[in-house]
């Protein structure tokens, strides 16, 4: 019963998982970029606003890609993809822990009941 309920569970998620190659790992920076001299933008403080896509891998090493303005909405889609793909691996992952363990109300052969 409840291996069936657990199995209904994960069928569900798994329908649900975003298959797309629209997914992209990393976090979406805003900065602001300020010219040491010569324009007027920065010289009033405004600065340039840019977007930076930050990969973090193994050993300590970092990736930094310059997005342009108008791709960064869909940069943010791809995250938000790549997030909802993630929690739900770990929700399917964390049922496949539970099909894993005994169910208690199957007599296993070759344990002794203690009465």
């Amino acid at each position: 019963m409840i291996r069936e309920r657990t199995l209904q569970k994960r069928k569900k998620l798994v329908g649900t998982l975003p298959i797309t190659g629209e997914l992209l790992r990393g976090t979406l920076l805003e900065r602001v970029v300020r010219h040491k001299s010569g324009c007027p933008k920065c010289a009033r403080g405004e600065g340039h606003q840019v977007y930076v896509l930050t990969v973090s891998y193994g050993r300590g090493q970092t990736q930094q890609i310059s997005v342009r303005r108008e791709r960064v909405a869909e940069v943010r889609r791809w995250l938000d993809n790549y997030q909802k793909l993630k929690e739900t691996i770990e929700q399917i992952c964390e049922l496949n822990h539970d099909l894993l363990r005994p169910d208690p109300a199957v007599p296993h052969p070759g344990r002794k009941r203690r009465d």
